[in-house]
């Protein structure tokens, strides 16, 4: 029998993947510094730097991985936070992403296959490049 989880740290851990989905960079990091694992994921499988690449944030991403957070951490949906960002569009957020090591063929879809689905020639390239 599985115990349920304590509703202060699911409250806590609601607040940490706000801060990600918000941006708010400063209040996530130092979460993190005090031990909160980078990798942190919800319930649907989605890391705190697929939230904060979703929603546009660079500078939470970057602070991430320089955490060690993963850069392909794939959810449960098979995508990774850099397909999030090639559908979204977020440049800034696609930059940090390559940067930290992301590969644009894992996940499913992949960031490459997404690239294709929208026409945008100029990240193929771009993954071509990395």
């Amino acid at each position: 029998m599985t115990e349920a989880p304590d509703p202060e740290v699911v409250e806590l851990a609601s607040k940490i993947f706000d801060l990600a989905r918000q941006g708010r960079t400063e209040a996530l990091v130092a979460y993190v510094d005090a031990g909160v694992p980078a990798d942190l994921t919800n319930d649907r499988g989605d890391s705190l730097v697929m939230l904060a690449a979703y929603h546009g944030h660079a500078d939470a991403v970057r602070e991430l991985l320089a955490r060690g957070a993963a850069a392909d951490e794939i959810n449960d949906r098979g995508q990774t936070p850099l397909a999030g960002a090639v559908f979204k569009g977020e440049a800034d957020v696609i930059k940090a992403l390559l940067e930290g090591g992301a590969d644009p063929s894992a996940g499913t879809p992949s960031a490459v296959d997404t690239a294709r689905m929208f026409g945008k020639t100029e990240l193929l390239e771009l993954f071509g490049a990395h």
